[in-house]
């Protein structure tokens, strides 16, 4: 059976739900940006990235777990909404304990209402039906597209209205508030089966014996990603860790996402042929290419654009955002065209080959991060995620060498 018009329907509703996420996320970036100042952008900043990580330190790999196997959902809905329920409550309890160290770590105090208040997110995401995953599983994005629209017009809606009537960063959590709930609503009322509570700890297991590779790719992968902005937020200061943020935001934007809806539809593809590793190369190779080819143009206007770019969307006062745009866009187009390899990888059960090239990323950044930021501040940090993109190249060309060669 021929996967190709299945992967390409995939790809045409998953682009659109990346389309319409990017360009609401974007819509929203830039209107917020003209009523919000650096500072306040670097409140939320830190609340975010306390969040991140901690869902990330605590993720099942449950996704992963029934995409590979083809397991029946039903036999393990159940278990996978209990341990959801009780994960959601740890880490909601984890960050209105530490929500006033961090605020001083970071020497944020007004950072510390957003951290208490962000703590109900992952408690309410923690009710949402795990069934979700069978519209990924069965590659029906086209209901998807249509779940995720209504969520991020939620969303955005709230962040803007809010951060609007108040001049408040809290605008922005209230729009995560209220799209996990719609998520948890809509979850619940249109896929099935829905769950009930049971713990089956055999289950719990199992899915945890495999996810521990995913567990330490992600923890490794946040670092990555968030330590430039942990490093500019102590050393530095919010207002230059909200002019960084903003810029990462936009570098990554219209780049990374091409690959994220590759990865995503692919992924499952991918799962299907991976005894077959000629036919793998051969799409693993297209996928590649195509990702090559919608992604410079990107990267290329951000370049040599940069400073249009910030002046006509978000206004004069984040022109300091300038500096580091084209620099980051640069690391965006390397992590796209690289980070297609995680659903190959992922897809031949493999998830120690994205442990370790998330931790050869983290290596190149931990050992050029402190001082560059000391140095050249916010520049140094563009720098720096750039040097962690390229490092990972070697891993990845290896580890593409042992798979393809059995």
């Amino acid at each position: 059976m021929g996967y190709t018009k299945t992967a390409a329907k995939g790809l045409t509703w998953i682009g659109a739900i990346r389309g319409l996420t990017r360009s609401l996320s974007f819509v929203r970036i830039a209107i917020l940006a003209r009523i919000l100042s650096p500072d306040q952008m670097g409140h939320f900043a830190i609340a975010t990235m306390v969040l991140a990580f901690l869902e990330i330190v605590t993720e099942t790999g449950i996704n992963v777990f029934l995409i590979q196997e083809g397991k029946k959902l039903e036999d393990y809905v159940d278990t996978a909404w209990s341990v959801s329920i009780l994960r959601g409550l740890l880490i909601c309890l984890v960050v209105l304990v530490a929500s006033w160290p961090i605020s001083q770590f970071f020497s944020s105090p007004d950072a510390l209402i957003l951290v208490q208040l962000a703590a109900a997110i992952p408690l309410i995401r923690g009710l949402i039906n795990p069934s979700i995953i069978r519209l990924q599983k069965d590659l029906t994005f086209d209901r998807e597209f249509y779940l995720r629209t209504g969520i991020l017009l939620a969303d955005a809606a709230v962040s803007i209205a809010i951060s609007f009537i108040y001049r408040t960063p809290a605008g922005l959590v209230w729009g995560m508030i209220a799209g996990a709930i719609l998520e948890v609503i809509l979850s619940h009322l249109l896929i099935s089966p829905r769950p009930q509570w049971n713990l089956d700890f055999s289950k719990v297991n199992q899915i945890l014996n495999r996810g521990r590779w995913m567990t330490a790719a992600g923890v490794f992968n946040y670092f990555f990603h968030n330590g430039d902005n942990i490093v500019v937020g102590r050393i530095l200061s919010t207002a230059k860790l909200g002019v960084y943020q903003l810029a990462y935001s936009i570098s990554i934007l219209p780049i990374t996402e091409i690959a994220d809806t590759f990865g995503r539809v692919m992924f499952p593809v991918y799962s299907r042929v991976a005894s077959d590793r000629a036919r793998l190369f051969r799409a693993f190779t297209r996928v590649t290419a195509g990702i090559t080819l919608l992604v410079t143009p990107f990267c290329l206007l951000l370049i040599f654009f940069p400073e249009n770019l910030i002046s006509f969307f978000l206004g004069d006062k984040w022109l300091e955002a300038a500096t580091v745009l084209p620099i980051l866009a640069l690391f965006g187009g390397i992590r796209a065209i690289t980070g297609s390899t995680s659903s190959l990888f992922l897809a031949v059960k493999k998830q120690e080959y994205v442990t370790a090239v998330t931790l050869a990323s983290l290596a190149g950044l931990a050992v050029t991060i402190v001082p560059a930021v000391s140095r050249y501040g916010i520049l140094g940090a563009s720098y720096s995620a750039l040097i962690g993109s390229i490092a990972a190249i070697p891993v990845i060309v290896y580890f593409l060498s042992k798979t393809f060669s059995r």
